[in-house]
């Protein structure tokens, strides 16, 4: 992928957006529009992933069949948001295995402090693809990314619900070869690091927590 912002603009997944944005939706509701809006945001951003062939018998006959190549993708929640979104890949790549980075934001500083760190080994050889519903400041998928990076990850993809202009310019300034897919490039941030328009927390919407 060379673009470093994809907007997926398919009507499905600005319908399934616009349920989740509406308070109204319920935590039961919310949870299964993100499941389902990160399968359909996971095939975009899986469009890449090289093939080769294997050789198998259909019903009529031999044939060289394509099939993903190399090791298994991993896959990274950024703590605990991301974790919503992970059903949604697992769901289309069962085999991908799993990694988390805990981060939270301090609210006076509003920069991430880590506080778990759990990844795959091999990443280097893996294509890597980092997940959390909000790309706000930046900062804390900047850390996240830093984390992968050394841990030796060199192909990351970043997947996220939501994009603030802010998080966008902030991720290309400190991994420009990191590309990122989302549903929606949103407003702005306010004065507490919220997306505008947004959908709220994320993380409380999905866990029905405040």
């Amino acid at each position: 992928m060379s673009e470093h912002l994809t907007v997926v603009d398919h009507p499905l997944v600005q319908h399934k957006l616009t349920l989740m944005r509406d308070k109204g939706t319920s935590t039961a509701g919310f949870r299964r529009l993100l499941r389902e809006i990160t399968q359909l945001l996971a095939y975009e951003i899986t469009r890449e992933m090289p093939l080769t062939t294997t050789t198998i018998d259909t019903p009529m006959e031999e044939m060289e069949a394509p099939i993903l190549a190399g090791k298994k993708l991993a896959l990274v929640s950024i703590l605990r948001a991301g974790n919503g979104m992970l059903d949604g890949v697992l769901e289309l790549i069962p085999s991908a295995r799993v990694g988390f980075v805990g981060l939270y934001r301090d609210e006076e500083t509003l920069q991430p402090v880590q506080y778990y760190f759990k990844a795959p080994e091999g990443l280097k050889d893996r294509l890597v693809i980092a997940v959390d519903p909000m790309l706000a400041t930046g900062n804390s998928s900047a850390a996240a990314i830093d984390l992968l990076k050394e841990a030796g990850a060199n192909n990351i993809r970043f997947l996220c619900l939501l994009a603030a202009p802010e998080g966008v310019a902030r991720m290309k300034e400190a991994h420009p070869d990191v590309p990122i897919v989302t549903a929606s490039l949103d407003r702005e941030l306010n004065e507490k690091g919220y997306i505008m328009p947004g959908l709220g927390d994320a993380g409380d919407r999905m866990f029905g927590t405040k």
